[in-house]
C-alpha cells in the first residue's frame, strides 16, 4: 500500500493546566478518560494512531463529546496537538510555519462544516469564488472555476441567487462547491448534512457519493449517524472519550465489533445490507470452485438469490478486474442473510 496521505502517531489533545509536561510524565501511558479528569485534564483526543490513504473516505463517528470534531481540527491544525505527531504528505504538521500552514490549507485542504457559513450579501457564484479571491486569482479565472463547481453540484441556473433564496440542501451544495473550488487533495467534512431534513439528507449523501466517484478525493467525514457512516465509508473509526475504539471496514465492524461500546452501535443493523463478499471471503486453498464469480463488492443482500439457488458450498469471489481473489462460504453468507451470524 502507498504511503498514507495523513499519518497520526500517538496524538493527544488535552485541556488543562500544563498538558505538554503532563504527557511527558505519562511516558506513553494512557490512564483513561476518568483518571485524567481526576487529575484536572479533559482528553479531547487520546493517544490516536491512524493512517489515511489516498482516495479513501474515512468516516469518524461517535456520540457528542467523543472527540471526533477535535480530532479533525487537529488533522488540519485548526487546534494544536498536545502530544504525538501528525504528518501530511510526509511533512510534520506541527513543524510548519504560519505561512506554510496557510499555504497548505489554501491549496491542499478543503473544509465543509455543519453551519454553511455562506456570505449572505454575496451571490452563489461569488460565494463559491470567494476562496479563489482570497488566493489572489484574477476575476475571470475564478468565476470560470466557480461556474464549473456550481455545475458539478447541480446548481446551474442559480449562480446569481443569494443564500436566503436557496433551500437548506442547496445552501449545503454551495458550501461543498466552495470547498472544491480550490481543488483540494484532502477534504474535511464535519457533520455537513446533520442540519438537513431526512429526505434532503439522503439526496445529499447520493450527491456526495457521486462526487467522490468522479473526483476520488481523500476524505475525512464526521457524523454521529451510524447509518450514514455505513453508507458512505471505506473505513469507519468509532470514537469514545477521545480514543478510537475500532477502525475498520464497515462489514468488519458489524461482524466483529472490537468492544462492547462498538457492539451497541451495530446491534440493530441489517448485516446483510452492510457485509460484503470481501468481508466473508477466504483464500482459495484447493482450486477455484465451479460457477460464475461474484463481485467482492457485492453485499450479502445483493447475493440473496444466488445464495438460495446455488447449492455449491463455496462461490468464487472476483475483484474489480475480474480476477478471482477468494471464495465465499455459502453457509457463512446464509447465516448473515438469515440473521443467525
Amino acid at each position: 500500500m502507498s504511503n498514507p496521505v495523513i499519518a497520526c502517531r500517538n496524538v493527544w489533545k488535552l485541556y488543562g493546566p500544563d498538558p505538554v509536561n503532563f504527557l511527558r510524565e505519562l511516558d506513553g501511558q494512557d490512564p483513561g478518560f476518568e483518571a485524567l479528569r481526576e487529575q484536572g485534564y479533559i482528553s479531547a483526543v487520546r493517544d490516536v494512531s491512524l493512517d489515511i490513504h489516498h482516495g479513501e473516505m474515512l468516516v469518524i463517528m461517535g456520540l457528542s463529546g467523543s472527540g471526533k470534531s477535535t480530532l479533525v481540527r487537529c488533522l488540519s491544525r485548526l487546534v494544536d496537538i498536545s502530544g504525538g505527531e501528525i504528518d501530511v504528505d510526509g511533512a510534520d504538521l506541527s513543524a510548519l510555519s504560519e505561512t506554510e500552514l496557510i499555504d497548505l490549507r489554501r491549496n491542499k485542504m478543503g473544509m465543509v462544516f455543519q453551519s454553511f457559513g455562506l456570505l449572505p450579501h454575496r451571490t452563489v457564484l461569488d460565494n463559491v469564488a470567494f476562496p479563489l479571491e482570497m488566493r489572489g486569482q484574477d476575476k475571470h479565472a475564478r468565476r470560470a472555476r466557480a461556474m464549473e463547481m456550481i455545475e458539478l453540484v447541480g446548481l446551474q441556473g442559480r449562480e446569481e441567487y443569494f443564500p436566503r433564496e436557496l433551500s437548506g440542501g442547496q445552501q449545503q451544495r454551495v458550501g461543498i462547491a466552495r470547498s472544491l473550488a480550490i481543488e483540494p487533495d484532502i477534504w474535511f467534512l464535519d457533520e455537513p448534512f446533520s442540519a438537513l431534513d431526512p429526505l434532503i439528507r439522503r439526496e445529499m449523501q447520493d450527491e456526495f457519493l457521486r462526487l467522490q466517484d468522479l473526483l476520488g478525493k481523500t476524505i475525512v467525514f464526521i457524523t454521529h449517524d451510524f447509518d450514514e457512516a455505513l453508507r458512505l465509508a471505506d473505513r469507519i473509526a468509532i470514537m469514545k472519550d477521545g480514543a478510537i475504539e475500532q477502525c475498520d471496514r464497515p462489514g468488519n465492524i458489524v461482524m466483529n465489533p472490537a468492544t462492547e461500546y462498538v457492539a451497541k452501535f451495530t446491534e440493530d443493523i441489517d448485516k446483510a445490507r452492510v457485509v460484503h463478499a470481501r468481508d466473508l471471503m477466504m483464500p482459495v486453498s484447493s482450486g477455484v470452485p465451479e460457477g460464475a464469480a461474484i463481485s467482492a463488492a457485492a453485499t450479502v443482500h445483493d447475493l440473496a438469490r444466488r445464495l438460495v439457488d446455488d447449492l455449491n458450498p463455496q462461490i468464487p469471489v472476483a475483484d474489480e478486474n475480474g480476477a478471482v481473489v477468494g471464495v465465499l462460504s455459502r453457509d457463512a453468507a446464509l447465516n448473515v442473510l438469515l440473521g443467525t451470524a
